[in-house]
């Protein structure tokens, strides 16, 4: 299995992969997005910019033809620009219509809830394709991000916003350190890995 630095020339495959491994996901795949019929659209559009900020703030690592994608953000890495949350808050406005104030509270409550005054890795998105699930791709890509964070010594922190994959993050040292419920939407498990020597 080949694993490799994204680049901005995977960012369209990148976003296809996202897209399609949040589809059935209880805050991405419903919540966030509950128009079925334009549930993918507004995802791409979403994970477009987030994904195009981590390649330019943080790093991503992803299989040979990103069928799997891990998106990080470094200590000290991701805070939106006066572009970004610009381009932000007109996506919610164009895409999302009356749903636009209440998923924006949410990311709000998202973004307020990560720990504070500490430096960590950020586990921004984790997801492979829904045509090559099962072969093991996302943990490996995982396994391979978490020991270029523990060259660092610095611990990793993220949201786990589907309880199902809790058993996952947790068999490589994960631990739930609290948990927080979007507006009129599901619970979000925040999840943090000490730091390794």
């Amino acid at each position: 299995m080949t694993l490799r630095r994204g680049t901005s020339s995977d960012l369209e495959a990148m976003v296809e992969t996202m897209t399609r491994a949040f589809a059935d996901d209880p805050v991405w795949g419903g919540w966030a997005f509950p128009d079925r019929t334009r549930a993918m659209e507004q995802r791409r559009a979403f994970f477009r910019l987030w994904i195009a900020m981590s390649l330019r703030d943080g790093w991503t690592l992803v299989t040979e033809r990103c069928e799997s994608v891990a998106s990080w953000f470094s200590p000290g890495t991701g805070d939106d620009t006066p572009e970004d949350e610009a381009r932000f808050q007109s996506l919610a406005r164009d895409l999302l219509g009356a749903h636009a104030p209440l998923f924006l509270a949410g990311c709000e409550v998202i973004e307020g809830s990560r720990p504070a005054g500490k430096r960590f890795h950020f586990l921004s998105l984790l997801g492979t394709h829904d045509a090559h699930r099962g072969r093991g791709l996302g943990g490996a890509l995982l396994d391979a991000s978490l020991a270029i964070v523990d060259r660092e010594g610095v611990p990793a922190y993220l949201d786990s916003t589907n309880a199902a994959n809790l058993p996952f993050y947790e068999r490589r040292g994960f631990g739930r350190i609290g948990s927080y419920r979007l507006p009129e939407g599901p619970e979000i498990v925040q999840m943090w890995r000490p730091a390794r020597a």
